[in-house]
This record gives structure tokens, sequence and C-alpha cells, in this order.
């Protein structure tokens, strides 16, 4: 598997590229639009061609690449089927298989952070893959107090879905504020200080007290990303 973590240093955003192989068809998670000569360099250079751009939710702290990306490569633009865009050429549900030759990656619906998060399981690799979008972060979580976000449906989707995978399945989270890459479900269950409480409550108690200022896109992104970033 060719496999890519790309870093936007201005929004502190991961995207991911996936690929079978080198001059393999391939996947981008979450891409940024101010990259897209960053993805277009790599699809070149490894004789890729890209035939999905998958957003996790509908973002609020940078814009989309999917809708640039797609007048590129004809690529498919794919959101979780919750998500109110009226740009997805592909809507996924709970469950869902996006094929990329033999890559299974699963769609698992993880609200929350908003109405419409989704992350997205590798299944076909050892250990598994889990691309968390804003739901699960190194050591934290995706906030929960705009675009319908919801701590008690983030609580439900963290703790009955995404922490019940195998401790060894890989975190590949949509941000990180601290130089952290990667890291486990195992690692996330024992260190992650948000998860260490004992009911929804307590969970939610600490989710409405973050008091944390807007995203500085956010009046841009959203409208932008609603129409993929076009």
């Amino acid at each position: 598997m060719l496999f890519r973590q790309l870093f936007d240093e201005a929004t502190w955003t991961y995207s991911y590229l996936l690929a079978e192989s080198e001059g393999g068809k391939a996947l981008l998670i979450d891409p940024v639009r101010e990259k897209v000569p960053q993805y277009q360099q790599l699809v070149s250079e490894l004789e890729l061609q890209l035939v999905y751009a998958i957003d996790t939710h509908v973002h609020a702290d940078h814009i989309t690449a999917l809708g640039k990306l797609r007048e590129l490569y004809q690529c498919e633009t794919t959101f979780g089927d919750q998500a109110p865009v009226q740009c997805a050429s592909r809507r996924v549900k709970d469950g869902e298989i996006i094929a990329l030759g033999h890559l299974q990656l699963k769609a698992i619906y993880t609200p929350g952070h908003t109405d419409d998060s989704y992350c997205f399981l590798l299944t076909s690799e050892k250990p598994q893959m889990l691309f968390t979008g804003d739901t699960l972060l190194i050591r934290g979580t995706g906030r929960t107090d705009f675009q319908q976000g919801d701590a008690r449906q983030q609580y439900d989707s963290l703790f009955n879905k995404l922490l019940k995978l195998p401790a060894d399945t890989l975190v590949y989270p949509g941000h990180d504020y601290k130089g952290m890459t990667v890291s486990t479900i195992g690692e996330e269950k024992r260190f992650n200080p948000r998860l260490q409480v004992n009911s929804a409550e307590e969970y939610c108690r600490i989710m409405d007290n973050l008091n944390l200022p807007n995203p500085k896109l956010m009046d841009v992104a959203v409208p932008a990303n609603l129409g993929c970033g076009l």
C-alpha cells in the first residue's frame, strides 16, 4: 500500500493520500484547497489515478479541495450521507465500504463534533488504520459547540464505536496542534484526558465548559465547503 500523511501548516490540518501502489487508483481524505499543487505533484510523480476525494465532515477551519480536485481529476467528491451539501457526487452510509482495489475503507457514522461527522477505517491493513477527522484527536476530541454538535452523541460515537476497535488500531486525526502524527486506540483509551470519564454526563460537562473561540475561518469556510470549496 502507498500511504502519505500531509500537513497544512496554516490550519494544522492533516490530509491523507492512500493508494494500492504507485501507478494505481488513489483517494484523498480531508484535502485542503491551498495544498492542491502539492497533491498534483504527488499524483503526477507517483502516476496515480485519483478516484475519490473524501471529507470527514463539513469543515469550519479550512476550505476543502474537493471541488478543485473534481475539476482536475473528475474524481468523486464523497461525503457521509448526513452532510448538508449539494455538491457530493457520492454519499456513503454507516458501514458502507469504499473499495480501492484490494483496499477496503469502511465508513463509520460518528456524530458529535458535527451532525455529519464520519470516520473511515481501513480494514484491509493490519493493524487497521482509522482516519478520525475531528471526532477523536490525539489526547483530545473535537469540540461540540457548533454545526449541530452534540457532546452526548460524541460520547456515544467514541465509547460505543471507536473505542471498541482493537487496541492496536492506528489513529490518524484530522488535526494536531502539538506535532503528534499518529496514535492508537489503546493509547487514547489510557492517556486521552477527555476519555477518562465514567459517564456521558461527565463527558458532557467537560465539553460544555471548554469556552473555545470560534475558528478564524469559520464564517468563510463553512459556506464555501457546502459547495465543495468552490
